[in-house]
Formats: C-alpha cells, structure tokens, sequence
C-alpha cells in the first residue's frame, strides 16, 4: 500500500524513535486494526510483527484468527495467534483484557519486539471519558486510555473511526466486524450508541481532554511520590502518615502509597477510599484489606489484628 506522505507523517507525529527496533501491532481484523497494520507496514517496512489473541468467546474467532494469519501471510508479515491457557470468566470484558495485554506482553518478550501497539482511536477515548465520567472517576480514570503504558503503544488516539475506514477501503479489504461492538448488554456499546446520536460531541476534543488530564495525573503521582519521603515515615508497629495541611488529593494519594508499602497487593476502589478518608478524618479508624488505619494528627497504618472468632 502507499500511504500518502501526510497520512504516514501524522501518524509518526509524537511517537517514540523506533530506531531499528522490531515493532509488534496487535490485529483483530476490524477495521481499526487493519489500519494500524497497513501504517505499520508503510512506516517500518519488514520490521512489523502481527498478534491476534482469540479469547475463544464467539465460535467464529478461530476462523477469524485464522483469516488475519492469511492476510498477514499473504502481505508478508509475520503473524502469531495467542489463546489463554484457561477460559475467560466472571465480568467478560474486563477478564478478557487483562487476559490479553498479559499474553500480548509474553509474546513480545517471545519475539524480541520492542512496542506493541493497540488501534485504540479517539471514539474510543471518548467513549472510555464518558463511561468514566458517568461512573465519578477521578483524575487517574479520566486520564482515559493512555497513549504510552509500559511497553504498549497507542499511536491513533488522535485519529477518528472513520478515518481509519476510509484507509481500509482504500486498499479494498473487507474488514472483519465483531458483534460485542454492537451489544447493548454492555456499556461501551451503549455508550457508542449516544455519541453516534450526539454529532455535536467532538470526540477529537475530548481525547485531547483526556490527554490534558493524562499529564495532570501524572503531575499529581510525581508531587506525591516526591512529599511521600517527608510524610510517611515507618514506625516499630507500621507507618504513619502526616497529612496535616496538603490539599484532599495529595492526601487521597499519600494513603494509597503508605497501603501499598505495608500490603502491596491491596488495591481499594475509588468509594472504598473516599470511605475510608472520611472515617480516618474525623479520628475514627477502619480497615482496608488486612490492614488498620487510625485517625488522629498523625495517621497510624498497621497490621489489623486477627478477628475473633465466635465460640
């Protein structure tokens, strides 16, 4: 495919410097990833490898998988299937993202790849803003999906779907749909259908919201990270926390670093915290996971001691 130079110069605008690294592009077989393939392919030819993980949620991704196989073979583009060692379960959607991005990341450490990068669009982002929104996210939540995590990059978050459609067609592949995109049982499907109804909402406009609030959350993480030296400070039975005169954010996040220093898997929601933070200010205490968190001029973190048992 020849991509015009303008088209291929936008998507380059912003990205890290590849060097001679080898550059991994997960590729469902929609639309949107096909696109991202293709620019791939334009920007560092015979330096792309192809992912595509099959969940095996639909009786048709096997023969998906394989289709994508096919097209990258026939474009010579080295191409992998990744399938889960055991089947996704509980909250579908959640299970199988996790499950994904794991197997994405063994894959590239398999294959030498240095990035990995995911078609995720501005529609997407603002979808996720909204969803996001309508739940009380804060901050980190309304940071959206990120363009850089890790070793996963985002390069189209500034591109809207249409767009990347219109580069599809013009090579004149038929791009595999899938049915969950379309799905009202759940809420990104739901979500897409009010924006479709919505032209006034500038999805463009809100990922770049989204990426404004990306640099506020990580102004905010870097100013905690640098007063939690003088604020949380180890005692013989735990950790204390001073947060006397630090705005409500700083303190929010304060408590989430002293949490994971005394108990580094316990991750609370947003309304557990903001639960917490309230008992804890009016000098009560509470308990997050196996832990003990006291009130008073100095917050006391600690082991919780073990209940009781009825006899």
């Amino acid at each position: 495919m020849t991509v015009p130079p303008e088209t291929l110069a936008r998507f380059l605008k912003g990205l890290p410097a590849l060097d001679d690294d080898i550059v991994g592009v997960a590729v469902s077989g929609g639309p949107d990833s096909l696109a991202l393939l293709l620019l791939a392919e334009a920007a560092w030819p015979g330096r792309v490898r192809a992912a595509t993980v099959d969940h095996g949620l639909r009786p048709e991704s096997a023969a998906e998988a394989r289709w994508v196989a096919d097209l990258c073979a026939a474009r010579g583009v080295p191409h992998s299937t990744l399938t889960p060692e055991t089947p996704i379960t509980g909250s579908l959607q959640a299970e199988a993202r996790r499950a994904r991005y794991a197997l994405l990341d063994a894959w590239r450490l398999e294959q030498g790849v240095a990035w990995v990068m995911t078609a995720h669009h501005a529609d997407d982002q603002a979808e996720t803003l909204l969803m996001r929104l309508n739940r009380g996210a804060g901050v980190g939540g309304l940071a959206g999906i990120r363009a850089v995590n890790r070793h996963i990059l985002r390069p189209l978050l500034g591109w809207r779907r249409a767009e990347l459609q219109a580069i599809v067609e013009a090579e004149e592949l038929a791009a595999l749909r899938d049915p969950s995109n379309e799905d009202m049982r759940f809420d990104r499907a739901r979500f897409r259908r009010h924006l479709a109804d919505a032209p006034w909402i500038d999805p463009q406009a809100l990922a770049r919201s989204a990426a404004h609030l990306a640099d506020a959350e990580a102004a905010l993480g870097w100013m905690a990270d640098e007063i939690a030296a003088e604020r949380i400070v180890e005692t013989e039975t735990g950790i204390a926390l001073d947060p006397a005169g630090l705005p409500a954010e700083l303190v929010r996040r304060l408590l989430r670093i002293a949490l994971k220093r005394r108990e580094p898997g316990l991750e609370p929601s947003g309304p557990e915290l903001d639960r917490a933070l309230a008992e804890i200010a009016r000098g009560g205490q509470i308990s997050l996971g196996g832990l003990l968190v006291r009130g008073g001029k100095l917050w006391q973190i600690s082991t919780a001691p073990p209940r009781r048992t009825a006899i």
